[in-house]
């Protein structure tokens, strides 16, 4: 099947990163007829133009406008945990991205609207964007009621494994939940593959990408969420941290992003 690559670019001149970041709009063909939508903002889209994102918004049956947010060249500095850079200071430019979002780019989608009423607002991202995405979701609860993780970079530490890393505290996300508060109307999907990656830190027989994901949903659960209604995670035993796996499992993610 041939990738429909129906979508309309804009660029936007952020003040906040001092660049001019691509926004590539795909839209579902039922949401040109409806005055009501839900929006999905996917960091790293370029990625989705190897997608056939197209076709499984029309298999959605339902209006959908999906915001895919180019990376910058700046991308690790861009994408992490706000105000949290990691143990070489990475992610140091994380919270003037999500103040990118919130600020400039949500207000330029709510411009191209116009009339349409956005029902739910959705992020989503790939790898070091899908932390970010997640990250986006825990800062801002009211506004994402779900959020879509891909391979995450879940391993985010304040500490390096050599200068006395200890899991419990230096997980920089893990920890970060601890200090959030349960939202009844938050969804989240967490996506790992057994060929993400070879790391096993703590020698356990379970690859990092693997233990890391699933001690977020602990983490979630111990602050309130619902492992049965609020997490649904997706564990591939043929999944690489790559396209191609990502791809595989986006059709799922838009499916179970439009079951309420």
């Amino acid at each position: 099947m041939a990738l429909l690559k129906d979508y309309h670019t804009h660029l936007i001149s952020s003040a906040t990163l001092n660049r001019v970041v691509r926004t590539d709009f795909y839209t579902s063909d039922i949401h040109q007829h409806s005055n009501q939508t839900d929006l999905l903002f996917i960091n790293d889209g370029q990625d989705l133009l190897q997608m056939d994102l197209k076709n499984w918004l029309n298999e959605m049956n339902a209006p959908l406008m999906v915001v895919g947010i180019h990376a910058g060249i700046d991308r690790k500095q861009e994408y992490g945990v706000a105000g949290m850079p990691d143990f070489m200071n990475r992610g140091a430019r994380a919270e003037q991205y999500a103040n990118f979002i919130m600020q400039e780019l949500l207000p330029h989608v709510n411009n191209v609207l116009g009339d349409c009423t956005v029902r739910n607002k959705y992020v989503a991202g790939f790898s070091l964007g899908g932390l970010m995405a997640f990250d986006l979701a825990m800062e801002f609860p009211t506004d994402f009621n779900a959020a879509g993780v891909f391979s995450g970079s879940f391993w985010w530490r304040s500490k390096d494994l050599k200068d006395g890393y200890v899991e419990e505290r230096d997980r920089i996300m893990h920890a970060k939940i601890r200090t959030k508060k349960h939202n009844a109307h938050q969804r989240f999907f967490l996506q790992t593959g057994a060929l993400d990656e070879k790391a096993d830190r703590n020698k356990n027989g379970i690859i990092d990408s693997i233990d890391d994901t699933l001690d977020i949903i602990k983490e979630l659960e111990s602050i309130g969420f619902d492992k049965e209604s609020q997490i649904k995670y997706v564990e591939l035993a043929d999944g690489a941290h790559d396209l191609a796996t990502w791809s595989r499992v986006m059709p799922g993610f838009l499916t179970w992003l439009n079951v309420k």
